[in-house]
């Protein structure tokens, strides 16, 4: 009985041989050219199993058959073929990786994981504008952070129609801008535009992208990227809101402080 601690063995179940397998062809090799019964007897394995497994090895090319019944005899072939076959198994193998890296992105746009943030990047005028729209599908008031110069830079054309849009449909927002040019004119039609703007010192608090977070999403337009980004995610936007809160209160205070410093000068 073959001994399942011998190295040679182990390296056989490795390679992908089943422990039969390894009895049979271990045999094969030992004794040359057999007749099933020869393999059976030296096997220790039944004559009906021997021949199914003498099928799986011819077919791995590692044993040739010849003569008919019931002169038929097997002989294992050299060695050397155990590399092709798993030269040709890894050439499958590679095949069957590629074929899998070009199916998964399919069946991850198909994945449908409820408890997970969805993310959607769009790019370029086109793709900020998506995101600047899908704001107005909001059910809440929007909270937002913003430098009005690089918004009007990015899309001149489309902020001034974005505002009147929200305002007709009664959609509220409180904005933190930074304090530049085009942040004090739009601030001039906070009234009929919907806005409670904050200014916060430009030259302390420096930032480009714009973030707004409504119901259960955060949008950011990323200008020098072109890129606009939506995260799909209650708790995630929770947490913006929360932030944004705090920021907030903060914003109110310097505007206010700096209101009284213009009304005093």
């Amino acid at each position: 009985m073959l001994n399942h601690e011998l190295p040679i063995y182990k390296s056989l179940i490795r390679i992908g041989f089943s422990d039969k397998e390894i009895v049979i062809y271990l045999a094969l090799l030992e004794l040359g050219k057999r007749t099933v019964s020869a393999i059976a007897r030296k096997a220790g394995i039944n004559r009906t199993t021997v021949y199914d497994i003498l099928e799986s090895l011819i077919s791995k090319r590692l044993v040739s058959i010849s003569g008919k019944e019931p002169l038929q005899e097997y002989v294992a072939e050299s060695p050397d073929n155990i590399l092709n076959m798993l030269r040709d198994e890894l050439a499958e193998k590679q095949g069957i990786l590629l074929e899998a890296q070009n199916l998964v992105p399919q069946l991850k746009s198909m994945h449908n994981v409820s408890n997970r943030p969805k993310i959607t990047f769009y790019e370029g005028s086109a793709g900020l504008e998506h995101v600047y729209d899908d704001t107005l599908t909001s059910h809440e008031p929007i909270r937002g952070i913003a430098n009005v110069n690089e918004m009007h830079a990015g899309l001149p054309k489309y902020f001034p129609k974005y505002y009147k849009r929200r305002a007709q449909r009664g959609l509220n927002i409180k904005a933190i801008l930074s304090a530049n040019e085009e942040g004090r004119k739009i601030s001039a039609n906070d009234k009929e535009e919907l806005r409670d703007t904050a200014f916060i010192p430009a030259d302390k608090y420096k930032f480009i992208p714009e973030i707004d977070v409504y119901d259960n999403k955060v949008m950011i337009a990323s200008w020098r990227e072109r890129l606009g980004i939506i995260i799909e995610s209650q708790e995630i936007a929770d947490s913006v809101k929360t932030l944004y809160d705090l920021a907030w209160e903060e914003a109110k205070r310097l505007h206010n402080a700096a209101s009284q410093k213009n009304t005093t000068t």
